[in-house]
């Protein structure tokens, strides 16, 4: 269980990188919108080998099907929760700057993030470790999120100990996921664990088509897809050397 915890802090740990770089230095937005390419590039491998491949190997067509579709409709109702409650509270149009926006992205990684710990728990169950290619790939993609989202605390007006404890705050409870998946589904049955992997997919494959992409685009303009591709090309090794 201390391993599953240990992997997944691994993982999480970007959040605190991604927002002590913030709070310190000025990181041009072209360059966070390349690494959140790359970024988003791991994580398409690791949805197509590490989670979907895996969960149809284990448990069949029928769990896939299931966890892919609630995975989705989860993630996709929780972001629609979040931005009304943004626009309720004037936080939609803050712009890149501001605090509101910040707020979002930073409750969309922790809606995310616990989903991506679960399946390192559940990698860890499998004895492959934490799943090296999959780490990775949460630790690319959670860089740069966090580095927007902080610059925009601290341009709110956040002070330093503030933005980081929010972080470090984010990071830990994303990171208590992975060792209660490996504590209570160590013997649930095969189409269980199969469907929760497909339900990370399907979550963070709507993180990427409404968050990370669209971001990437954004702010990296020409090279985004080059980057993307680097990045899947770089998850696909890793995959293949575990």
């Amino acid at each position: 269980m201390l391993t599953a915890a240990l992997w997944s802090a691994a993982g999480s740990m970007a959040l605190v990188i991604g927002a002590a770089i913030a709070v310190r230095f000025v990181v041009p937005l072209r360059f966070t919108g390349l690494l959140l390419a790359f970024g988003g590039g791991a994580l398409v491998s690791a949805i197509a080998f590490e989670l979907t491949d895996e969960a149809f190997i284990t448990g069949g067509t029928a769990p896939v099907v299931v966890g892919l579709a609630l995975g989705g409709l989860v993630y996709h109702a929780g972001n629609r929760l979040l931005h009304r409650w943004g626009a309720r509270h004037g936080m939609e149009g803050c712009g890149e700057a501001g605090g509101g926006r910040a707020a979002l992205i930073t409750l969309g990684v922790l809606l995310d993030g616990i989903p991506e710990s679960l399946v390192i728990g559940l990698n860890q169950l499998r004895g492959t470790g934490g799943g090296l290619a999959f780490v990775a790939a949460v630790f690319l993609s959670g860089l740069p999120e966090a580095l927007g989202a902080a610059t925009g605390m601290r341009r709110s007006g956040r002070s330093v100990p503030a933005v980081l404890a929010i972080w470090i705050a984010v990071a830990a409870t994303a990171v208590a996921a992975a060792p209660l998946a490996y504590a209570g589904l160590g013997g649930a049955p095969v189409g269980v664990v199969a469907a929760i992997r497909a339900f990370a997919a399907g979550a963070i494959l709507v993180l990427l088509a409404d968050v990370l992409m669209p971001e990437a685009l954004e702010h990296g303009g020409v090279g985004v897809g080059l980057a993307t591709v680097l990045g899947f090309a770089v998850s696909f090794f890793l995959t293949m050397l575990a």
